[in-house]
């Protein structure tokens, strides 16, 4: 019942900026602590952003601190990845993701993360 559905990816050269959306439904979304995560071929998936349910903290994976932004309008039900001098070893599929209950701490770890989108293309050009 609950569905993440990301857009937004596309194809950018080297220092060019994209958005990422999640859209959620299903769940009270304005409770839920929410994060992306990001996969490269032959690579594990990795965390890239969290922000709390209110929007009022956020956490970065250190290759992207400086160049990606997480934010959330709780009135949409939706979060957002901006994302800036972007880089090729930024591509990847990127993910959006949810716990399986509202949590008081942001997990930055794949186990917190129960719900996924199918994830949205990111590639960058050199």
């Amino acid at each position: 019942q609950v569905q993440l559905v990301e857009s937004g990816g596309g194809l950018v050269q080297a220092g060019g900026s994209l958005r990422l959306s999640c859209a959620a439904s299903g769940l009270t979304f304005s409770v839920y602590n929410m994060a992306w995560f990001r996969q490269a071929p032959g690579k594990e998936r990795e965390v890239v952003a969290g922000i709390t349910w209110s929007g009022t903290s956020t956490n970065y994976a250190d290759s992207v601190k400086g160049r990606f932004i997480i934010s959330r309008d709780n009135a949409k039900d939706t979060v957002y990845l901006q994302m800036i001098s972007l880089k090729p070893e930024d591509t990847a599929v990127y993910y959006c993701a949810a716990p399986n209950r509202a949590l008081s701490a942001l997990a930055m770890d794949i186990s917190a993360y129960t719900y996924w989108g199918q994830g949205t293309q990111v590639t960058v050009s050199s």
